[in-house]
């Protein structure tokens, strides 16, 4: 049966092969598995075991994608957000702004504002890897776990700076191990968006130090009263020791807890070599004490106004020296308890080459209610008294019917209903120009306004940038000489400044971040009508134990004594004063020379800065005695009192006429201009833009130098006083 059924299987090729192939692949002859299917089935393993890490791997990163992404963005923005800060042209800071929830945040900046000593005890002391790790120190990290195992309670947290920084930006009271994940997550991301001394930057200008302070700047400002700039290792073991604890450890409340944390500081500082042992117990040895200072206020109407106008800037730079700032505001409030309980005073000191304020005191005192210590004096229209007659003289030696040694006369007249008097009531009769704008008597400066023309002086101050203020529908007269108008101190400042800088004006800046940054200069006066006005000032008699010759001012004293003035300048600053009550009400006695001049001299003497020289007289300056000056400039007649012999017809320029442009190539050509007059007396005297060019021949003509191309003023002045003057346009 066998052999039939084996011979019938043989007879089947293809069924014989498969039987066979089936039972070889189980097994082998012995009953044994295969040698090759051990490793064919560990690789089967190997793979599955890998596609499923894979999957794993991919999940996870999946769901820390996921996780990051549920975080949100990182919030930058909201960190860097500080206090509004106002700074001098230095950098120092003159006020800060509380934010909107009443925190004190300033901007850090570790390499220029921060003690590197103070720099290197925070990395010792909180992260000694912090330049190294990418925000996360996993020896750190592992310390932290083994003292939980060890001590059974937290004894550090491992947190790096940079992850401190991330629970800064990101406030949470609880303390749990999705919070420290939370945590490191985000000091990762710092890590890839920031550098290091950027991140750096920004934990020191979040970290706390107890109530409203944030920042190691706000922190050392309230507590030291300085910046971290310059701090002593007492102060720098403080600093560091804080944070860890702000509101148990504030020196306005706790300083004894503070001081024991300090000190604790000081010690891990030994151990690791940082300090000496010996300078540590010198630190030790400084007690801390309960305290906490006022934030600095310097310049606050300043700081005020430039808020106004720059609006949303974190940092806002002014043109102030915080230093001449702090003494003319010391100034200013010392003088003001002296001279009475509602008196204020306003200060305004400017660079003459720059045109930049480089003190501003708006007030005696910020705070005093009672003086009204918010208004700022320096912005208000007041009447400016005598101050504006050093103008009306310039545009007399301008026209060039005066000169500083010419005489003029102090007696009584009158013009219409307006007789103006002297302060002292008296006259001094004949005097040199030079005399009565030192004396600054009343009625020559009246004389000569009236000669200049009152639309003509008030016309070319605003063309200095300066626009007084008239009464409503009032056209410029005589009274404006005296104080008729109204003015602000910043006004006259810019004014007398312009004299320093020989009659060009340049627009007071306060704000160094202003767009306006080159300023066109202005014209006020002619270079030698400017420096003879200087040279007369400087001649004023000074206040009591006042040196001589060192400061050309003037003073001014408004009707009722409601205002006094003084304004004066040298080579280097420019600077008035305004003493007065805020109402307006009057004060009698308050006299400018009395009350203002003496702060003038002794806010000079406070800038820190030797007297600087005036320029010296420009190229073809007339610097002469009466005696030898030309016959019409040797005494001034007011245009009422010009005598002329029998029917001898006024003095007229026939060519060229006034408003004429003359061609300077046709005038180079012939090398002279022609000047050409009738009428008037002889001898007569031919002034170009204030200079004397010669005099008037028989033929009554006199050939000039052509002068250089832009407007020009010839004037002839005949010998009883009488002038005639055209403006011409060289092109």
């Amino acid at each position: 049966m066998s052999a039939d059924l084996n011979s019938q299987l043989s007879s089947c090729p293809g069924l014989s092969r498969a039987s066979t192939n089936s039972v070889s692949a189980e097994k082998d002859v012995d009953g044994r598995d295969k040698p090759g299917h051990d490793v064919r089935r560990g690789r089967s393993l190997i793979q599955t075991a890998a596609i499923v890490a894979a999957i794993l791997v991919v999940v996870s990163i999946g769901g820390l994608a996921a996780y990051i992404a549920s975080l949100g963005p990182l919030p930058l923005d909201e960190a860097r957000k500080t206090s509004v800060s106002v700074v001098d042209r230095h950098g120092k800071l003159l006020r800060a702004y509380a934010m909107a929830d009443g925190r004190w945040r300033l901007p850090v900046d570790a390499q220029t504002q921060v003690d590197p000593r103070y720099l290197a005890q925070l990395i010792a002391y909180e992260d000694k890897r912090f330049w190294s790790h990418q925000g996360v120190d996993p020896w750190a990290i592992g310390r932290a776990a083994l003292q939980l195992v060890t001590h059974g309670h937290i004894v550090s947290g491992g947190s790096t700076i940079t992850m401190q920084l991330a629970r800064l930006m990101e406030p949470r009271r609880e303390r749990s191990l999705h919070a420290k994940l939370r945590q490191m997550v985000r000091a990762i991301e710092l890590e890839w968006k920031l550098s290091k001394p950027q991140i750096l930057d920004l934990y020191l200008a979040l970290a706390p130090y107890g109530g409203n302070l944030e920042g190691i700047r706000a922190a050392s400002i309230a507590y030291f009263g300085k910046e971290p700039k310059r701090l002593t290792l007492a102060e720098s073991a403080l600093l560091v020791a804080l944070p860890q604890s702000p509101e148990t450890r504030r020196l306005d409340r706790h300083p004894a807890a503070a001081q024991a944390a300090r000190d604790r500081v000081l010690a891990r500082m030994v151990e690791d070599g940082v300090v000496s042992a010996e300078d540590a117990a010198q630190a030790r040895a400084v007690p801390v004490i309960r305290q906490r200072k006022p934030m600095p206020i310097l310049a606050p109407h300043s700081a005020d106004q430039a808020t106004a106008i720059v609006k949303d800037a974190p940092l806002i730079r002014l043109t102030l020296d915080a230093g001449i700032q702090r003494a003319l505001e010391a100034l200013a409030r010392d003088r003001a308890v002296a001279l009475g309980p509602d008196i204020s005073i306003g200060i305004v000191a400017v660079d003459n080459e720059t045109g930049d304020v480089v003190a501003h005191v708006g007030s005696a005192d910020y705070f005093d209610e009672r003086r009204a210590g918010q208004v700022d004096m320096t912005r208000a229209v007041r009447s400016p008294g005598s101050t504006l007659k050093p103008f009306i003289y310039g545009l007399a030696f301008e026209d060039g019917f005066v000169h500083p040694e010419s005489l003029i006369d102090d007696r009584p007249v009158r013009y219409g209903a307006y007789a103006p008097e002297n302060f002292d009531m008296t006259f001094q009769g004949t005097v040199s120009v030079r005399k009565a704008l030192q004396l600054s008597l009343n009625v020559p400066a009246i004389e000569l306004l009236d000669r200049v023309g009152a639309s003509r002086l008030a016309s070319r101050l605003k063309q200095a940038g300066v626009g007084l203020v008239l009464p409503k529908d009032e056209a410029p007269g005589l009274a404006m000489g005296l104080g008729g108008v109204g003015v602000r101190l910043t006004d006259l400042v810019q004014l007398f400044s312009g004299v320093a800088r020989l009659g060009s004006v340049l627009p007071l800046r306060e704000i160094a971040s202003d767009s306006n940054g080159e300023r066109e200069t202005l014209r006020l006066l002619d270079k030698v009508a400017a420096w003879q006005v200087g040279n007369v000032l400087l001649g004023t008699p000074p206040p009591e134990n006042a040196a001589r010759n060192q400061i050309a001012f003037k003073t001014g004293t408004s009707y009722g004594y409601r205002d006094a003035w003084s304004v004066g300048f040298d080579g280097k600053f420019t600077i008035g004063v305004w003493v007065g009550r805020p109402d307006g009400a009057p004060v009698p006695g308050l006299i400018g020379r009395v009350a203002a001049a003496p702060v003038l001299f002794d806010a000079f003497a406070r800038t820190g800065h030797l007297r600087a020289a005036l320029p010296k007289p420009p190229r073809g300056t007339l610097t002469a005695g009466n005696a030898q000056l030309p016959l019409p400039l040797r005494r001034f007649r007011p245009a009422g009192d010009l005598v002329r012999a029998g029917n001898e017809q006024a003095l007229k320029i026939q060519f060229p006429l006034n408003g004429s442009r003359i061609d300077a190539l046709s005038q180079a050509a012939t090398g002279a201009l022609p000047v050409k007059v009738s009428g008037g007396v002889l001898p007569m005297t031919v002034m170009v833009n204030g200079l004397s060019a010669g005099e008037i021949d028989g033929r009554r003509q006199r050939l000039i130098a052509p002068p250089g191309p832009g407007f020009v003023r010839l004037t002839v002045m005949d010998a009883v006083g009488a002038a005639a003057t055209v403006v011409v346009r060289i092109q």
